[in-house]
């Protein structure tokens, strides 16, 4: 015969606070209270999210336009370091000339 002592109580116990708990909680996730909760939190994402997008825009149109500006400086330089190659080429030019004349002289 069975003896309700020799029974371990522990495991049916767990198991019935479980589904107490289990039965509690989905009467809890599907009431009213908790239908505004998750409109409110869906709500809250759906504003940073489009927060996120206003920020990340910015970051992009600002990236385009340093980009612009960095390829105008670059083409400046590459200019500016032919100008002065043919500066110095006319200069050797002049000097070279100079130096025949006073030659013949």
């Amino acid at each position: 015969m069975l003896n309700l002592k020799d029974i371990n109580w522990k495991k049916p116990g767990l198991f019935a606070a479980g589904v107490a708990f289990g039965t509690a909680g989905i009467k809890i996730l599907t009431s009213n209270d908790a239908k505004k909760l998750y409109t409110n939190c869906t709500a809250a994402v759906l504003r940073a999210k489009s927060c996120v997008m206003k920020t990340a825009t910015s970051v992009q149109e600002n990236a385009g336009d340093i980009l612009a500006e960095a390829k105008q400086i670059n083409e400046d330089r590459v200019a500016e370091a032919e100008a002065e190659v043919v500066d110095d080429f006319c200069e050797t030019e002049e000097t070279a000339e100079d130096t025949a004349e006073a030659t013949e002289e």
